[in-house]
């Protein structure tokens, strides 16, 4: 599931258990929003790996282009 989601479906759980006095549907909506942040960031690390990982190569192509 998307990462924004799973953010927006936390923030809807936590004002519902909010509203009706349940504190572990609030729980629940707390453990959502921080899993969509986990998924977010380590969509941000692949990002940034897969990056580095495309200029790494296109490094060595360069390198092995002027040889």
């Amino acid at each position: 599931m998307d990462s924004n989601i799973d953010q927006a479906k936390g923030r809807i759980k936590e004002a519902a258990g909010d509203l009706t006095d349940d504190r572990d549907l609030k729980n629940e909506g707390r453990l959502d929003k921080a899993a969509g942040k986990g998924k977010e960031i380590v969509d941000k690390i692949r990002d940034k790996a897969d990056d580095l990982i495309d200029r790494a190569r296109d490094t060595v192509r360069d390198k092995a282009d002027h040889r």
